[in-house]
Parts: C-alpha cells; sequence; structure tokens
C-alpha cells in the first residue's frame, strides 16, 4: 500500500460524477461552436475563414508582395502552421493552393509559380517544388492593417498576433465565394463579378431602402472561375438571393459558330464538309473536373447508354476545347446537346446558402441586400477606425511641429540653454511652456536641420495638417460624408475591375434555357425496320428487315409460330398475358435471329403458369380493347398500359379460373362491338358503351346461362361484319345487314349469320 504524503493528493478526487449525456452534450457544443466560428464559416467582412485569412497574412510578414520574388510555398505552409495555425501541413497547403488556383478562385489571391493543379482535377505538386507571391487583389483586400482599422488578437501560443479580420475595401466574401461544412449548418456561396457587387452597394448607399428587385436589376448572380452558363429563370434566381438559399443551374458552353444567316452565336456545331459536323464545348461548369467529364462520356459510349454518339476528344491547350463527334450526320444537334445535359455533368447544380458569420461573430443565413447592408456598415466602421488612428497621427505630429516652430523663433536662447544648463530640458520646458516630448525632440534635431528653409517646411507641414485634422474632424461628424467617402473609394475600386477589363468581364452568362427538343432515351435509338417472331414456348426475336410474315422461320423442336409482325427499332413492344397484366420490351433489345432467339422470361417477369395472348407494336395514343373469358371487357389506353420494369402492368384484374381471352386495337372509324359466345350466339352494341378504363374487370359484354366468350371485335355497322371463310382460299365474307343482333350492351343475343365460322372465331 502507497503512504500518500499531505502534500500529494488522491488523483481520483479529480474525477467529477455527472451524467453522460450532459457531459457528451458540453463537450460536443463547445467542439461545435469551435468548429462553426474558427473553421468552416467565412467572415462578412472580409469573406475569409481563418486558415486563409492566416496564409495571406504570413505571406505578407514574408513581404510577398506582387513586385518581390517569389517564395517556396513550404516556407509559407512553414510559417502558418508554427505560428499562427497549429493544423496539418496538406490541410494548410490545399487552402494555399485553392487560392493560387484560376479555375478555382474568381479572383486568385496567391499568384503561383510550378505546378498548382489543372483543370483536368490533377493534383498540385508538393509543395517544396512550388513558389508563390500575393496578388494584387490580396493587397487591396489587406489594405490598411497599418493604420489602426482592425484588433490584432494573440495567436495560440500567445508569442505573435494575427489580425482579426482584414479591413480591405475589396468585397471578398461574394467575389470569391465561400463552400464549409460545419457542425449542424453548412455554406455555399458561388463568386460573383466585382463591379456588379459594387454597382449594387452604390446602389445600397444611396438608397437604404432600395428593393430586392432593384438590386438585381445591376447584380445578375453567380460568375463562376469556369465561366458556363446559368440557365435558371431571372425569377427564380431573384428569389434564391432574396432568401439567402437556393440552387443555380449551370451549363458548360459551347463554342462559338455561325448559324443560318451568317450571325455568329454559341451554336457548338462545327462542320466538316460532306454534311459531317462535330460539337465542340469550350467552358465546363464550375467545380467539374475536365477529366470526369470526359471519363464520364466515354463511359456512357462503352455502355452503350449514348448511342448517337460515336466519339469525344480532348484536344484542349490553354484553352479547353473537348470535341464531341456524332454517330451520324443525320443526328439532331439539339438532342445530344440535350442527352449531354441530362446524363453527364455538363450540366449540373450549384447550391446558394447564404450562411456567414456576421461582425459579432455569430452565424446566420443572410439575403443579399442585408450581406450587402452589414458590409457597408462594416467597411464605415473601418473608415471611421482608421479617421480616428489618423487624426491620432496628426495630433501626435502638430505637437512635434509646434515645438519645432518655438525652437526656430527662440533658437539662440535654446542654444545658449543647451551650452550652459547641465540639464537643459527642464529649463526649455518652464521657459517655453513645452511637452517633455516637445523639449525631447527638440534635443534630437540635427544641426542641419537649423536652416530657415526647414522653419518654412515645418510652417507649411503645421497648416497642411491642420487642414487634413480639420477635414478628418468633419468625416467623423458627418454620416453623409462617410457614406461620400465610401462611394468614392468604391468607385476608384471598380476601374480595376470594370467589364472592360480582363480580370473584370463577365465570365458566366446569365441566360434561361430555351425550350429544346425533348429528350428520351428513345429518340437516341437508329430507326430501322424488323420483323418480331415470338413463338409458342415463349422465344423471342428480330429480324433485320421487313420478311414476310408467312416465312420459313425456324424454332426449336415441339416449337412453332405464335406471333409474327413488322416494327420498327424505336417501337416499343406490348406483351399481354392471360393473367391481366402486360409487359413493355424495347424492339432495339431484342436478340438477332441468327438462332432462335432468347425467352421472353429472361426479359420480363412473367408468371410460369401464365400464357401469352397478344403481342404487338405500340401504338400511341391507340384505345385497345380488353375481353375476358367469362365475356367482360373495357377500353383502355395503350399509352396507359405501358410498363417501365419488368414486372408489367396490372391492366385486367382477373378472379380464378377467368383469363383475359383477347386484346384488339380499335380502329378509329369503328363504332360498334361484336361478341360471340360459346354457345354460337352473336351480340353488337355500340362503341360508347363500352368504358375506358385503366384498370379493372370490366362490364358485361354478353350474357351467358353456360359456357363463356369467343371472341370479340370491332367493326363500323354502315360496313358490315366481315369474317374469314374457311380453306387455303384466304377469302373473307361480308354481311352487310346487321341490324337485328344490334341491342344493348349484355344481352344475350341470337344466332350468327350463315356461313359464320364453326370455330366462332371472327378471324
Amino acid at each position: 500500500m502507497v503512504n500518500m504524503t499531505e502534500d500529494e493528493s488522491d488523483p481520483f478526487d479529480a474525477i467529477v460524477d455527472a451524467p453522460f449525456d450532459a457531459a457528451l452534450s458540453e463537450r460536443y457544443l463547445v467542439y461545435a461552436l469551435s468548429t462553426i466560428t474558427a473553421r468552416s464559416l467565412p467572415d462578412l467582412r472580409d469573406g475569409l475563414k481563418p486558415v486563409h485569412r492566416r496564409l495571406l497574412w504570413a505571406m505578407r510578414q514574408l513581404k510577398l508582395d506582387p513586385a518581390s520574388a517569389y517564395k517556396k510555398s513550404a516556407r509559407v505552409v512553414g510559417d502558418v502552421i508554427g505560428k499562427y495555425h497549429p493544423h496539418g501541413d496538406a490541410s494548410v497547403y490545399d487552402a494555399m493552393v485553392r487560392l493560387a488556383q484560376d479555375f478555382s478562385l474568381r479572383y486568385p489571391l496567391v499568384e503561383g509559380q510550378g505546378n498548382f493543379g489543372n483543370i483536368d482535377g490533377d493534383n498540385a505538386a508538393a509543395y517544396r517544388y512550388t513558389e508563390a507571391r500575393l496578388t494584387r487583389t490580396a493587397i487591396q483586400l489587406m489594405s490598411g492593417l497599418d493604420e489602426g482599422t482592425v484588433d490584432f488578437v494573440p495567436t495560440y501560443n500567445g508569442e505573435e498576433s494575427e489580425p482579426e479580420i482584414f479591413p480591405g475595401l475589396f468585397p471578398n466574401l461574394l467575389a470569391n465565394g465561400a463552400t464549409g461544412i460545419a457542425v449542424g449548418m453548412a455554406t455555399s456561396i458561388p463568386s460573383h463579378n466585382v463591379a456588379e457587387i459594387i454597382d449594387a452597394t452604390l446602389l445600397l448607399i444611396d438608397n437604404p431602402h432600395a428593393e430586392h428587385d432593384q438590386l438585381m436589376e445591376v447584380f445578375h448572380g453567380p460568375d463562376f472561375a469556369t465561366g458556363g452558363l446559368v440557365v435558371d429563370s431571372p425569377a427564380a434566381i431573384s428569389h434564391a438571393y432574396e432568401t439567402g438559399k437556393g440552387a443555380f443551374r449551370m451549363r458548360g458552353r459551347f463554342s462559338t459558330g455561325k448559324d443560318g444567316d451568317g450571325n455568329w452565336e454559341e451554336t457548338g456545331i462545327e462542320k466538316l464538309g460532306s454534311g459531317q459536323w462535330q460539337l465542340v464545348i469550350s467552358e465546363i461548369p464550375y467545380m467539374l473536373a475536365k477529366g470526369k467529364l470526359i471519363e464520364q462520356v466515354a463511359q456512357l459510349i462503352a455502355d452503350k447508354k449514348l448511342p448517337i454518339l460515336e466519339d469525344i476528344r480532348d484536344e484542349s491547350d490553354e484553352q479547353i476545347r473537348i470535341v464531341f463527334v456524332p454517330k451520324s450526320r443525320n443526328v439532331d444537334p439539339e438532342l445530344l446537346k440535350e442527352s449531354l445535359y441530362r446524363l453527364t455533368d455538363l450540366e449540373s447544380k450549384f447550391s446558394l446558402n447564404l450562411n456567414v458569420l456576421d461582425s459579432h461573430r455569430t452565424p446566420g443565413v443572410m439575403g443579399l441586400k442585408l450581406l450587402l447592408q452589414e458590409w457597408v456598415y462594416s467597411q464605415i466602421d473601418i473608415l471611421l477606425r482608421r479617421t480616428r488612428h489618423r487624426l491620432d497621427k496628426i495630433a501626435s505630429r502638430l505637437e512635434l511641429v509646434e515645438g519645432y516652430i518655438i525652437a526656430y523663433l527662440n533658437l539662440d536662447r535654446i542654444i545658449e540653454i543647451i551650452r550652459t544648463e547641465d540639464e537643459p530640458k527642464p529649463v526649455m520646458m518652464a521657459e517655453f511652456n513645452l511637452t517633455d516630448r516637445q523639449a525631447e525632440a527638440i534635443l534630437n534635431m540635427r544641426l542641419r536641420s537649423l536652416r530657415k528653409l526647414e522653419e518654412m517646411e515645418l510652417r507649411q507641414e503645421r497648416d497642411d495638417l491642420l487642414k487634413e485634422q480639420e477635414d478628418l474632424q468633419k468625416l467623423l461628424d458627418s454620416p453623409a460624408r462617410q457614406r461620400t467617402r465610401l462611394k468614392r473609394d468604391l468607385t476608384t475600386l471598380r476601374k480595376d475591375y470594370a467589364e472592360t477589363t480582363v480580370l473584370g468581364r463577365r465570365r458566366t452568362t446569365i441566360a434561361q434555357a430555351r425550350p429544346t427538343v425533348e429528350f428520351s432515351m428513345d429518340a437516341m435509338i437508329e430507326k430501322e425496320p424488323v420483323t418480331v417472331i415470338l413463338s409458342q414456348r415463349g422465344w423471342i426475336r428480330a429480324a433485320k428487315g421487313h420478311v414476310a410474315l408467312d416465312g420459313d422461320f425456324k424454332f426449336k423442336e415441339g416449337d412453332g409460330p405464335a406471333f409474327a409482325f413488322h416494327a420498327q427499332t424505336t417501337d416499343k413492344i406490348l406483351i399481354g398475358v392471360d393473367n391481366g397484366r402486360f409487359y413493355t420490351l424495347g424492339a432495339d433489345k431484342l436478340p438477332g435471329a441468327r438462332g432462335f432467339g432468347e425467352p421472353i422470361r429472361t426479359m420480363v417477369d412473367i408468371d410460369a403458369d401464365a400464357h401469352i395472348i397478344a403481342a404487338f407494336t405500340h401504338r400511341p395514343k391507340a384505345q385497345l380493347l380488353l375481353a375476358s373469358t367469362i365475356g367482360r371487357g373495357f377500353a383502355a389506353e395503350s399509352d396507359e398500359i405501358l410498363a417501365e420494369t419488368r414486372k408489367g402492368r396490372a391492366v385486367m384484374t382477373t378472379k380464378p379460373g377467368v383469363k383475359l381471352a383477347v386484346v384488339r386495337e380499335i380502329p378509329p372509324e369503328h363504332d360498334h362491338v361484336a361478341v360471340v359466345g360459346e354457345n354460337r350466339k352473336l351480340v353488337i352494341f355500340s362503341l360508347e358503351e363500352l368504358p375506358v378504363l385503366a384498370k379493372g374487370q370490366g362490364v358485361t359484354l354478353q350474357r351467358y346461362r353456360d359456357g363463356g366468350m369467343s371472341d370479340v371485335t370491332t367493326l363500323r355497322l354502315e360496313d358490315g361484319l366481315s369474317w374469314t371463310m374457311g380453306g387455303d382460299t384466304g377469302r373473307t365474307r361480308t354481311e352487310k345487314e346487321m341490324v337485328m343482333w344490334k341491342v344493348a350492351r349484355g344481352a344475350a343475343g341470337r344466332l350468327p349469320p350463315n356461313g359464320f365460322p364453326r370455330d366462332n372465331k371472327f378471324q
């Protein structure tokens, strides 16, 4: 047993007994607040996160201004993690790389030399190989740091100090945007055009009560570093900025070309001669790696999910140039564009979430107007702090200048005091009513300053300082002057980012997408004639071309023909089964006719005990007549029975012992229904009495005492009823006078005309 002295305490005495959930929530809240305020969300005033601010501050301390030589990135990263930001070097370097990438930042803050990555998605070289310095934009963002404009706070170890924010007038939050995920909240801000930001700010300074719609007249929306297009409606864009939340649809830009009238437009179509053409992309959506886009398209081609596209080529150098080669010159260019938008990231979304830290370090989502107002308040506060700092400097300098002037006016006496007195300073202060600083400054004057010209310069300096002091005091006392000064400074800044400058011109076009061709995968199928053959045992195939339907098709032993009809590869094939379900197959996906085909049950999930009773080509907007073995039926829209899945679609509800027996297309000119039962009774009634249903058992077509229905068809009563004669002649017989069989739906009927087929089938 260990004996403890009086000075030693039991370590178990420090253990606090507390509920686990309370302790966990308390500690997690501290972590969450740290992540929100010191890592993930940008500050509204300078638009920076701490890591970016510390990077730029460290580079400023290393004097890496745009006119100086580059320094190794490793040097910058080392200073940042050693003095200001105690995190991993990889994360700090990644943040620095992003600040230097002109395809990531609309207005880069770091000028890099070496491999800083590319738009293909390749990573930057290691920091021991690359070099960097600040850009002019970064200098503008940090302007005023030495003028008392912001507070400095101790670094994490207390050895250094760093600015709380940057005071520069450059509107970095909206200009370069920001993204970040904190705990329980996130931010996503796109980049914008500086000239438009300043125009909106000037409008708000002139009219603080300006409506949001007025701001959106000069502030048009995102301006991404990689250009492209934003294709949302003006109303949707405006609503997103009004609420601070929304999303923008971004698209790549097709290269310019001449239309039919010889005018230049962004068609992307390059004519190659002989009717051949290709599509060319010159800009891609923001944050999309070019290599990823090319990989996506290549995979679609390999998987045959984009059959109208033959090839994709990357012909990019410093400028992006991605070439899409169509399958043939007959492909619709607009369909190809729409297909690329739908199937690849050539159209993608960028979320807007204006969640930022305000001047009190409180996170919140702001609309555009509130965001600009808060930024204006912060800039006026910085202006006032700069003014007060300058007034203090002027007061300090005026004190010395007044002392120098007194010295010049009493130069001989001053020299005498200095030569004769052991302690001249207190004597001078008492005799000429000087302050301690004035007396010390006079004693430290150089002999060469004792010339008449210097006295004149001092008097001029005093006058200038007093004039500046008066102007600055008026600025402090007048909010109107403060707004005017801010407007003047913003107007001066705008000249560096005007629409006519390379850096300032808008890159992203805001234009609502025009209606294009309707996109569907079916539209991309090349249209070719085929002959569909379905055997009795359910083996299906498609022969190329329209061959004779009574041809000598080969089947497996014990199998034979069931259905054969002509179609196109663009058609949908409807399969009706006696349990009332319908299945859909694409004609282009049917196996070829070299062999026996494939079992249809490998393509769709047909019950083992179900039998196929119908197979035919789907015709849009057609009506089908469905009837069961007990003489119930209805009409169905062909478009409504198309099935998207292997399980098909249940259309006719059947009870035990009841089967779907007949499926026939109703020609538009037909106006009556003819039903014949197993009892050889015939009934004809108006087609108007047959309901159109999406699903169900249907209504009674004919009433039976014994047996059920044999067949049902439709006809034009004026033309009479026709049926196929027996034998090999293929002749048909038509009975014109059918009035005696025309009754109401559900009647028992009467025997058919003489000569009606004995098998009770209409065809």
